[in-house]
């Protein structure tokens, strides 16, 4: 912080700023309290420090410093801080002069410690007076002028030295990085004598004889005199501060603020004038620079007729002026962290310099000694004088906000290079694709599609390796067709490969144009199974999904999953077919795209560890061209019945689906078969018999239907229907051929008989969480688990009856009850995490359970 010094009419007190406080220095021929005067002077100090609870300063502490000569005619000449040259720690210090006889001027350079204890740092004497340009730089040097010559001797050297290089006057001085101590000043220049043959004027010579320019005191020479201040301005400017410094191609670059006669302050950038601020008042002297923090940088400027004012960097607008100021000192007076301005305003009542006073940082920090007037006139002067003291935080909330705006704008679009990176890194993998010059960026940014957790977010080059080489064995064939307004994708898989819709997605993704990567389009998923031996088959019914929340899988957008699935089908007797849906229309906007068919099928490794395999499966390269001549087109009424197996699965992939539980107490559902064969003009497809192909023209035609008769008197009716309007048609058509009391009921949650399984599988597994607790009777969990698969295998051959089926779920029930009775008595010990995890297991199963025994109640 740079810091100024006052002096009172006798010229024997100057005040000073440092670390926050005020120094107040005295020299006086008497003691502090000013009691009986002696011969011997004495230097005083006063650390003052700003009360806020008061509003007053307060002394902290006191120091003097008690002068050899007596009879001495001393005086103050100047005071600041520098920085010592054995510690470097800066340092406040005061220059006094002593004057002897026969003309001799001696000099002392003393510099206080925190202590409050003076030292004398540097003495010397010369035979003349020093009466202007007195400086004290770091060191401590002490650099003056006398006649046309600059002087400076140093606490090292103890040795005068003059200054070389022809400088008429020193606008600044200070110490440069890289550079050491330097000075600032016009440098006199001379015209050769082919220059001299024409007779310059007056003004121009005083601009072009002159020349600012660096000048190092180490090495007693001028270093720069170029990108500096353009000579036009040499005979105006006063004063300089330095704000930066810089050496390029070793040139000396400096950006500085200048004080002109002109009134003017004034930005210059490496030798160029940049801004210009017109002061309110005139014959400028001194500029200080001001932090108030937040980015509010502010110039505070010091005229010889007691004014001052601020102007803020940033627009280099007048921000706030102050009349009949004496002194300006900046620092954190008040303990902020940000620099204030303390003002102190002349009192013909006080000669106290700190009895009126003025603090404040421009902003939202002000302490006055005067108390604050009521009177709306003085407010309203006020405000006018402040008028610029709110620009600087709405400017400074604009610049944060047109900041957070670019940063947001960035963050983006960093986003969406990151997605499409990600993107076209995945399928050049999954393609085998070797692509040097950006794979390995590609690569890092590769994100997981479909939920992963962080420490598996990569896709490892063996993991997908092994994907490709089972490739050819997971996948039988691929195919697509057009419904509407929607494109059905189907891939048949092996029959050795069992999946769920928690298993398995496939994806489809558009190449974008020109190259630019892809874009993952919308699609809903199913799993469809078909058994095809012939009956009793059996029936076809949707798979239930379980009270798992589905998971978001490779877009955003949460699909409504469905599968059909034959019941305990062989493995060589089941047809498994993946389907992807998604809207065409979007799509034809191209008028001929290309898509890519990814499939993702997800392994179960251990408990906690999932294992993905990526598989491309082909490519849809479809046009209005196609679509024109009925290729890939299923369309309806058609003569003839379903001819390809793939026109069946894009019928159950894209058709609405609905299942009913018909029961008729009295009568057996003998017509059932009927109905279908005879009233809606049925046939059964020859690959999977369970499955009625309605060939009854009108809005019937295509409709798809699957009868499962468990019992005599109940069976299980699944419709795939165009819409639900059809789905109520057949409906309709039905209730006329049924028994008297039958009962239609809706199954949104599946048949019976499957609720029966889930209901028992529930349970089978809730025993083996409760099995885990104790490793004593750890060997019920292979028992169980052997069991559950026993029961699976059994219950896929015997077809029996809902009593019985109901009565297999009691064994595991008293087992279960059992198994409780066995936990409470053993005094189990384990860890609070491991008990913890093996409770919410516990309860995660035990919910399950309890949901699917609900299901089973309800019906």
């Amino acid at each position: 912080t740079t810091s100024k010094q006052a002096m009172s009419s006798n010229e024997q007190e100057r005040l000073l700023c440092y670390n926050g406080e005020v120094l107040v220095f005295q020299l006086s021929n008497g003691n502090f309290a000013d009691k009986e005067p002696t011969k011997t002077p004495v230097l005083h100090v006063r650390r003052m420090v700003f009360d806020r609870g008061t509003n007053v300063f307060v002394q902290k502490s006191t120091g003097l410093f008690t002068m050899k000569e007596e009879n001495s005619h001393l005086k103050i000449m100047c005071c600041d801080y520098v920085s010592d040259f054995r510690t470097g720690i800066n340092l406040p210090h005061i220059v006094i002069q002593n004057s002897k006889k026969n003309n001799v001027f001696e000099y002392f350079l003393l510099i206080l410690h925190s202590t409050n204890k003076f030292e004398m740092c540097l003495s010397f004497n010369l035979g003349y007076e020093i009466k202007d340009s007195l400086r004290v730089l770091n060191g401590p040097l002490i650099l003056w002028r006398h006649v046309k010559t600059f002087l400076f001797i140093s606490s090292q050297t103890s040795k005068v030295i003059s200054v070389l290089g022809n400088l008429s006057s020193i606008q600044w001085a200070g110490e440069i990085e890289n550079l050491g101590m330097v000075l600032l000043g016009l440098k006199e220049c001379y015209l050769s004598e082919e220059e001299c043959t024409q007779e310059p004027s007056k003004s121009d010579y005083a601009i072009w004889n002159t020349k600012f320019c660096v000048y190092s005191l180490e090495s007693q020479e001028v270093i720069s005199d170029t990108y500096i201040i353009p000579p036009a301005y040499s005979s105006v400017v006063t004063c300089i501060h330095i704000c930066a410094t810089e050496i390029i191609n070793n040139q000396l670059r400096i950006s500085l603020i200048a004080l002109t006669r002109k009134n003017q302050l004034i930005s210059f950038q490496n030798g160029t004038p940049k801004s210009v601020c017109q002061l309110p008042f005139g014959d400028p002297c001194a500029v200080q620079l001001m932090d108030s923090g937040g980015g509010n940088l502010f110039f505070i400027v010091s005229f010889r007729s007691n004014n001052a004012c601020a102007v803020w960097k940033e627009n280099f607008q007048v921000a706030a002026k102050w009349e009949k100021v004496s002194l300006v000192l900046i620092d954190d007076f008040i303990g902020s962290g940000t620099e204030q301005v303390l003002l102190l305003f002349k009192d013909d009542l006080n000669s106290d310099y700190l009895t009126s006073f003025k603090i404040t940082d421009l902003r939202n920090i002000n302490y006055s000694s005067e108390p604050s007037d009521c009177n709306e006139d003085d407010i309203f002067e006020d405000e006018q004088d402040n008028r610029y003291l709110v620009v600087p935080p709405l400017e400074a909330g604009l610049k944060v906000g047109f900041s957070s705006l670019r940063e947001l704008r960035q963050h983006l679009l960093l986003k969406e290079k990151i997605i499409s990176k990600s993107y076209k890194a995945l399928i050049n993998l999954v393609q085998g694709k070797d692509d040097n010059t950006s794979s390995a960026k590609e690569k890092e940014c590769l994100v997981p599609l479909c939920g992963e957790e962080e420490n598996s977010v990569h896709i490892l080059d063996e993991k997908l390796s092994d994907s490709f080489q089972d490739s050819e064995q997971l996948v039988e064939k691929i195919w697509y067709r057009v419904i509407d307004d929607s494109l059905v994708v189907g891939v048949k898989t092996t029959s050795s490969l069992k999946l769920s819709l928690n298993d398995a997605t496939l994806s489809l993704l558009m190449d974008q144009a020109h190259g630019s990567g892809f874009r993952l389009l919308k699609c809903q998923n199913r799993v469809i199974k078909l058994s095809a031996r012939p009956f009793p088959a059996p029936y076809l019914m949707p798979c239930e999904i379980g009270l798992e929340a589905k998971r978001v899988k490779l877009t955003p957008d949460s699909k409504k999953e469905e599968s059909f699935v034959c019941e305990h089908p062989s493995k060589k007797e089941c047809v498994q077919i993946i389907t992807a849906i998604t809207s065409l229309s979007p799509l034809l906007a191209f008028s001929k795209f290309c898509c890519t068919v990814l499939l993702q099928i997800m392994e179960t490794e251990s408990a906690n560890c999932l294992k993905n395999h990526y598989v491309v499966c082909g490519r849809v390269v479809l046009s209005l061209e196609d679509l024109s001549a009925g290729k890939y087109l299923l369309t309806f009424p058609k003569k003839k019945p379903i001819e390809h197996m793939e026109d069946l699965f894009a019928l159950l992939a894209a058709f609405h689906k609905s299942c009913f539980q018909i029961t008729s107490p009295g009568y057996a559902l003998n017509s059932m078969k009927v109905w279908l064969l005879e009233h809606m003009k049925c046939e059964v497809i020859k690959e999977f018999p369970e499955v009625y192909f309605c060939k009854r023209p009108g809005s019937f035609y295509g409709t798809l239907f699957t009868w499962k008769q468990t019992t005599p008197f109940e069976g299980i009716l699944i419709v795939c229907s165009r819409n639900q309007t059809v789905m109520f048609q057949c409906l309709h058509n039905l209730i006329r051929i049924l028994p008297i009391n039958y009962s239609l009921k809706n199954l949104k949650s599946g048949s019976e008989n499957f609720l029966i399984d889930n209901m028992a599988f529930t349970l089978e597994k809730e025993l083996v969480t409760l099995s885990s607790l104790s490793s004593a009777i750890a060997k019920y969990e292979s028992y169980f688990v052997q069991s559950c698969e026993v029961s699976k295998g059994k219950s896929s051959v015997i077809a029996a009856t809902l009593s019985d089926r109901r009565e297999e779920i009691h064994p595991y029930r008293k087992k279960l009850q059992r198994e409780k009775k066995k936990m409470l008595q053993t005094n189990l010990k384990v860890s609070g995490s491991l008990y913890r995890e093996i409770t919410f297991k516990v309860v995660d199963v035990q919910l399950k359970s309890d949901f699917a025994a609900q299901k089973l109640s309800n019906l």
